[in-house]
């Protein structure tokens, strides 16, 4: 028996450093936005979450600042004993009327939303299943439930038929669960189709719009909106940690459900309250989401640029014989897979001295390692240029 039974870490950490998959963080100074200081240097910023620049927006600060001065800044306590403030009902209504819906919840993460709600719902009498590159809160949330957890070839419709047809009758509740824009990748859900079983086979439906909201819909309301799908009998979960630029999550849905959440999530009865300062934030970006579609105009625009830009300078560099593969995306979200992980990290590199910032992504977070690049409705022309270019010279040294 060994002396030591903590031996083992090291060991794992060895392996990850071997394989290229080992992870350390890396601080940025100041405010962050369309670019960023490290190490003082500025860099173009396209690791970024934040779609609408709102995280860098004067006006949310100035409501947090006023949440402080009016509340403190913490919420002290779970919502059911002492936490609850005016501004987390203002927030909830606020939501619930941009997703079209009848009463919505915050929690203090998106991860504890989705964690909460499916653990709450289903339980070990019942079965859920999901997209396999849903989100690790997702997939967290459905193992914790005790339930039944299968999951579909990404986006296969005729796979999750037939695992409904199958397995469907022998259990209490169905839960289906997906990524509305699958954060990794970039694409979306075939959200119709799915809400088309569901009824097919009384099987509820959560919808994980962490990276819809905001960016997609004629008012941000998401890619619920987007695909057809608004007040469809579902669940809406999603963040206010990306577009909306501050931090916690949601549950949109009917008033009953709400209600029942309430009384049987253990995410959001058993913790602290959201901070008056990031409900006070989220509540302001709700606002201006819907009263300035410029925002998402720019974004779009951007998309619009940036795929053009890729396909006419990298398009000859991304064959299957490089090992290169840019991934289908209907989002602002832009995956260039790699051979390995250890080109992934070079490539990473290699951009960060030329200025831009990109995440590279290695198993087990993805399937295949690659680089993750965001647009931002803050990045400029110029900004879009220098990815491009650096990313040309990069890709050259790597096919060479």
């Amino acid at each position: 028996m060994t002396s030591d039974p903590y031996r083992w870490i090291d060991n794992s950490l060895n392996a990850l450093r071997r394989l290229h998959r080992y992870r350390s963080v890396q601080a940025i100074e100041g405010i962050t936005g369309a670019t960023v200081q490290r190490e003082g240097k500025t860099l173009v910023n396209f690791a970024s979450n934040d779609y609408l620049g709102l995280a860098s927006d004067g006006r949310l600060q100035e409501a947090a600042v006023a949440a402080i001065q009016t509340y403190g800044t913490g919420s002290t306590g779970s919502r059911l004993l002492s936490g609850h403030r005016a501004l987390h009902q203002q927030l909830e209504l606020a939501i619930a009327a941009l997703k079209g819906t009848e009463a919505a919840l915050v929690f203090s993460s998106g991860y504890l939303a989705n964690l909460g709600t499916i653990v709450a719902l289903v339980g070990a009498r019942d079965l859920v299943i999901g997209d396999e590159y849903n989100h690790s809160s997702l997939q967290l949330g459905a193992k914790a439930s005790g339930s039944t957890v299968l999951n579909y070839r990404h986006g296969d419709v005729a796979h999750l038929q037939d695992l409904l047809a199958t397995y469907r009758n022998c259990h209490r509740r169905c839960l289906i669960t997906t990524d509305s824009v699958f954060s990794m990748d970039g694409d979306l859900c075939p959200l119709q189709d799915i809400l088309d079983l569901a009824e097919a086979y009384g099987a509820m439906v959560l919808v994980d719009e962490a990276h819809g909201t905001g960016v997609f819909g004629t008012q941000g309301s998401g890619a619920v909106e987007y695909l057809g799908c608004s007040g469809r009998s579902l669940i809406t979960v999603g963040t206010l940690s990306k577009a909306l630029g501050s931090l916690g999550g949601y549950v949109a849905g009917s008033a009953a459900l709400i209600d029942f959440l309430r009384n049987r999530a253990p995410g959001w009865i058993y913790t602290t309250g959201l901070s008056p300062a990031d409900t006070a934030a989220a509540l302001a970006a709700v606002q201006i989401i819907q009263q300035e579609p410029e925002r998402r105009q720019h974004l779009w625009q951007n998309v619009q640029i940036l795929n053009q830009g890729l396909d006419e300078q990298l398009g000859h560099l991304i064959q299957p014989e490089t090992g290169f593969k840019r991934l289908p995306s209907q989002s602002p979200i832009f995956c260039l897979q790699c051979p390995s992980a250890e080109v992934a990290v070079s490539l990473g590199r290699q951009l960060c001295c030329a200025g831009i910032w990109i995440a590279a992504v290695r198993p087990p977070t993805v399937p295949t390692s690659r680089l993750r690049m965001t647009v931002m409705a803050t990045h400029r022309p110029s900004h879009l240029a220098q990815l491009i270019t650096a990313l040309s010279a990069a890709l050259e040294l790597e096919t060479l």
